[in-house]
């Protein structure tokens, strides 16, 4: 996917941010079992896709970076996966 491309898709989805061939995204929650139900809501919609973000957990705060591993970059999949993430 080119540069540009990816400027096209990211504007399709909120709150993401380039960084180095991924999308990423901090969500911020109450609480841990927040962040918890989340991530856990996160991995059945990945399972469905079968595309899996990489998931980092801190207390309150939930960052998810997407990228296709299989091809070193950022694929149409990345960005429809954060689409469904951001409708949890």
């Amino acid at each position: 996917m080119t540069p540009e491309e990816s400027q096209k898709l990211l504007g399709q989805v909120e709150g993401w941010k380039l960084e180095e061939n991924t999308i990423q995204k901090i969500f911020k929650f109450k609480d841990f079992a927040e962040a918890i139900s989340f991530v856990n809501s996160v991995a059945r919609v990945a399972e469905e896709e079968g595309h899996h973000p990489d998931i980092q957990i801190f207390y309150s705060r939930v960052k998810l970076t997407l990228t296709t591993h299989a091809i070193g970059g950022l694929s149409e999949n990345d960005f429809i996966l954060a689409a469904k993430i951001d409708r949890l």
